[in-house]
């Protein structure tokens, strides 16, 4: 039982941050219908802020956070205006094709300014593990998921209890319909991209100090990012939501139980199954058609 307790407050710890990964990318896909293959880049540009201000610079740490994060969704307005905008209206291959170039560059990008020795950004908390009863967890790792908690609360509310959020809502629903009732759907793609990439910059600034940082951290994290959608369903951000949980959950006790050489593994293979019994996701809304 303790085992089972320790791994269980792993994969909850790590599932805060997948579930933001999750998100901001069904995000994106949901309303813009984008498949933002640089979201694993993004990822790893959080990461390297938090190492560069916190690190580099000797910021505060937790100021440094939040510079990266602010800095992650100033670089997700950028692409969406600078590349997506452009393509508005062109097929999805033209648009997956500028995207995959754009994640290319970004990594390579990192190669070229950061060097391929990974970096440790520093932190304020105490190496000494905290002790819970029959679960030990260090501190990093309780910020990092009350952080993740915060957020996905925030997130839900602006979803949910905004008009910025009613807005976005109806962009997914029917965008022609919403401009019709003064929805600027220009602005409402901008917002949800840069929204969408900071939610993956935060993750990464969070993990950041708990791994390392190389340029290519965000080559599996982008793979475990589409996993989550397709396990919560393409553009459904509660099931996004659960499928980070989900997945982290499936990660941690195949690592503990079955082995640590195959975490990775567990994840996809839970999808190929997922995909194999039900093709649209475990928590796919019911669309009707006609």
């Amino acid at each position: 039982m303790p085992e089972f307790l320790q791994h269980l407050a792993n994969a909850v710890i790590l599932g805060g941050t997948y579930a933001l990964l999750g998100i901001g990318l069904t995000l994106i896909f949901g309303i813009m219908r984008v498949v933002n293959f640089t979201h694993g880049e993004l990822y790893t540009f959080g990461a390297y802020m938090a190492f560069m201000l916190a690190g580099m610079f000797g910021l505060n740490f937790f100021l440094s956070l939040l510079l990266a994060a602010t800095l992650g969704v100033a670089l997700g307005a950028l692409i969406e205006f600078v590349l997506l905008r452009p393509l508005k209206g062109a097929d999805i291959d033209t648009t997956m094709l500028v995207m995959i170039g754009a994640g290319i560059a970004m990594q390579a990008g990192e190669q070229l300014m950061w060097g391929g020795v990974a970096k440790s950004v520093p932190n304020p908390f105490p190496t000494e593990p905290v002790i819970l009863g029959p679960v030990s967890v260090g501190p990093i790792r309780l910020f990092v998921l009350a952080v993740a908690v915060v957020l996905l609360l925030v997130f839900y509310l602006l979803i949910n209890r905004t008009k910025l959020g009613v807005a976005m809502r109806a962009t997914f629903q029917d965008p022609d319909t919403a401009a019709l009732m003064g929805v600027n759907n220009g602005l409402m793609y901008t917002l949800t991209f840069a929204i969408g990439s900071g939610l993956a910059a935060v993750a990464g600034a969070l993990l950041g100090p708990i791994f390392v940082v190389t340029p290519t951290m965000g080559d599996l994290v982008a793979l475990k990012a589409f996993a989550i959608v397709i396990l919560g369903g393409l553009g459904n951000i509660p099931g996004a939501t659960i499928g980070g949980f989900v997945l982290a959950l499936v990660e941690e006790f195949g690592a503990g139980y079955v082995s640590s050489g195959y975490r990775d593994a567990m994840g996809f293979l839970l999808i190929i199954a997922v995909l194999a019994v039900r093709p649209q996701g475990l928590f796919a809304a019911k669309e009707r058609i006609g």
